[in-house]
């Protein structure tokens, strides 16, 4: 009977240079071919080990014998009139994420998932309706930069990076950190540390383990109301947390950093867009260096909640300006698509 075991190739993308060296060492190659594979992959976008034509023959068939440039399959994809383009990958498991990619003037931003699902419960956000199943690995993490890079023309990188897909980034720093150091690496992607901004709920530890992680990357928090009897009603995790905690541990990270924190606030209709809401918040965050993000609800079809009027929204803007606070009310992008966090998702696991 002939022998039907399948052997597993490794992820690629799970392999940072250290690691694809020791691969390499192993089989008896020099290091020099680590950079060569890492070139082609992050730099030339290519996606077939037997098109890596600087490499001899022998490894190339090695490394297609051993290792998968991707883990997973992109199941659905999706293109705004706006250009915006939306990914939805699935892996081996069955698991789905997505990914984003915006495009605003001469900037091109990925916006990328870090778990299978959420568990901070943000009432209105598609996300979590579903709890969270489990964390995505690095190079799951990774793959959605470099599946989102190959739908760019040739002449065009990704210029900027945002970690506010499904999940709760900072409940998965083990394997978000190695693959944003990867993605900031001269070596990987060689996309500035600057220029990638990790969006979370606010968990105050995590926050100060980020700051000590000494890569100048962007935090912002999702802060969604200015006092806890609120938040409590719209993040249902803060209930264990608390605003002035979320604060407290946001200031050290400015310390530590020297980066300036950016409050994001989802503008609910009727439950949190009021102008003493906005006079709360301009109490709370006038003594900080701060910068806030409005953002208008997206609609999702199995919620209540609704987006505010447009003159709602420019009061609130124009409260949080006279404090002296930097305030921009986000655009909105491929709503068409579904393309706010965890909508596509929610829309084909329903479909299956």
């Amino acid at each position: 009977m002939a022998d039907a075991t399948v052997v597993q190739r490794r992820h690629l993308l799970e392999m940072n240079r250290g690691d694809l060296a020791a691969w390499l060492s192993e089989r008896g190659q020099r290091g020099f071919r680590a950079d060569q594979i890492r070139k082609a992959v992050f730099g030339r976008r290519v996606d077939d080990f037997a098109a890596m034509s600087d490499l001899p023959a022998a490894l190339r068939a090695e490394l297609a014998a051993e290792l998968s440039l991707y883990a997973g399959t992109v199941a659905a994809r999706r293109t705004a009139a706006d250009g915006t383009e939306k990914l939805l990958l699935r892996f081996a498991d069955g698991d789905d994420v997505e990914c984003v990619m915006m495009f605003e003037d001469d900037r091109t931003t990925a916006c990328i998932s870090t778990q299978v699902g959420c568990a901070m419960g943000c009432v209105f956000c598609a996300s979590g309706l579903l709890g969270v199943k489990r964390n995505l690995t690095a190079g799951e993490i990774l793959e959605q930069v470099v599946r989102l890079d190959r739908l760019l023309p040739e002449e065009k990188r990704i210029t900027n990076l945002v970690v506010m897909g499904l999940g709760e980034p900072l409940a998965n720093l083990r394997n978000l950190l190695p693959a944003l150091d990867e993605l900031n690496d001269q070596g990987g992607y060689g996309l500035g540390a600057r220029r990638i901004t990790l969006s979370t709920v606010g968990l105050p530890e995590k926050i100060r383990e980020l700051a000590r992680h000494g890569k100048p990357y962007n935090l912002a928090v999702s802060l969604h109301a200015p006092n806890d009897e609120l938040r409590n009603r719209i993040v249902p995790v803060n209930d264990r947390i608390g605003v002035a905690a979320i604060l407290e541990a946001a200031d050290e990270f400015f310390a530590t950093s020297g980066r300036r924190v950016t409050y994001e606030y989802v503008l609910l209709g009727g439950v949190n867009d009021a102008p003493e809401h906005a006079r709360e918040l301009a109490a709370l965050l006038a003594p900080r260096s701060a910068h806030v993000n409005l953002i208008p609800m997206n609609p999702v079809t199995s919620l209540p909640y609704r987006e505010p009027t447009e003159a709602r929204k420019q009061e609130f803007r124009a409260i949080l300006e006279r404090a002296g606070i930097a305030v921009s009310i986000r655009k909105r992008k491929g709503a068409e698509i579904d393309a706010a966090c965890g909508q596509l998702r929610l829309s084909e696991l329903n479909r299956r």
